[in-house]
């Protein structure tokens, strides 16, 4: 059946391409972005041309509270629910930890972890009084993998925002509100995360790094990750597994999904991670929080 869908960063990779896959699947998708009317009024009017009234363009900025309530409640006015959130906007950092400032730091946390949460204040009120919904959260291989230096701001704030989902799915199990965290791995193709990552402040402190023992570093990472990531990794793959995760019958969905070409082992760290979590909830008579329960 065709769900109502927000979708949060939907003007670019992940999120674009899980826009246009959900929409082919004949779903209607709130594709949010920033500056809809301005520097992305030309992907909008792409995804329309595309796939008319099944992608309606709306204004949100995860760093707003007020943009994410005016959005949640157009939606509302518009399609009158929301059975799906996709948490997906964010935003990469690279460089020395050293060289980032405090303030960018901040910065990396308010998109990718507050503004979730922001999303959710406004979203799922409603989502609760209809007594169903999901939670997709898009999260990183690298809050459980192996992970190359020079992106701690990204790698923190992602490890936070899983954290942050992992307890949700728990406070909202009750209401009947499924959680699914999708965990893609590192991608050097299909996506503009390290063409439009951000660099640091710090110019000095970067220079030190740069001209020190860790001269070319930031290239030879860069080289690295070329290296582990098979040349026909897709990410579309993401977005498949997300229709797939959306596809499927209450009490079904996979409270993680992993695609990583690289392999990092991540979905080993998780294994073991969300099986921890698991049996400290069944030793203090919580178990009933690990799947949602069907409400009226």
């Amino acid at each position: 059946m065709s769900k109502s869908i927000l979708i949060t960063g939907a003007s670019s990779g992940f999120g674009r391409l899980t826009t246009e896959a959900l929409a082919k699947a004949g779903n209607l998708v709130y594709a949010s972005m920033r500056d809809v009317g301005g520097r992305n009024a030309g992907t909008a009017a792409e995804l329309v041309d595309a796939f008319g009234d099944r992608v309606r363009p709306i204004e949100l900025d995860v760093q707003s509270e007020a943009s994410a309530s005016a959005a949640v409640s157009a939606i509302m006015e518009q399609a009158g629910r929301i059975d799906v959130v996709i948490h997906n906007a964010g935003h990469m950092m690279f460089g020395p930890a050293e060289a980032f400032t405090p303030e960018q730091f901040a910065q990396q946390y308010d998109v990718n972890v507050l503004g979730t949460q922001r999303v959710n204040r406004a979203a799922l009120p409603y989502m609760r009084a209809a007594g169903h919904g999901l939670l997709v959260w898009v999260s990183s291989s690298s809050s459980a993998g192996g992970t190359p230096p020079y992106l701690s701001p990204y790698f923190a704030a992602k490890a936070a925002m899983d954290s942050l989902a992992v307890i949700y799915a728990r406070e909202l199990s009750r209401w009947g509100i499924e959680t699914t965290i999708v965990v893609p791995g590192a991608f050097t193709k299909g996506t503009n995360h390290f063409a439009n990552s951000g660099q640091p402040d710090d110019q000095a402190r970067l220079a030190e790094y740069e001209f020190g023992p860790y001269a070319g570093f930031g290239k030879l990472v860069q080289e690295a990750f070329a290296e582990i990531v098979p040349e026909d990794a897709d990410p579309a793959g993401v977005a498949e597994r997300i229709v797939q995760a959306i596809d499927m019958p209450f009490g079904t969905r996979p409270f993680r999904i992993h695609y990583d070409p690289a392999e990092d082992g991540a979905d080993v760290g998780f294994a073991v991670l969300d099986r921890l979590r698991a049996e400290m909830l069944h030793r203090v008579g919580l178990a009933d929080l690990l799947k949602p329960a069907a409400r009226a």
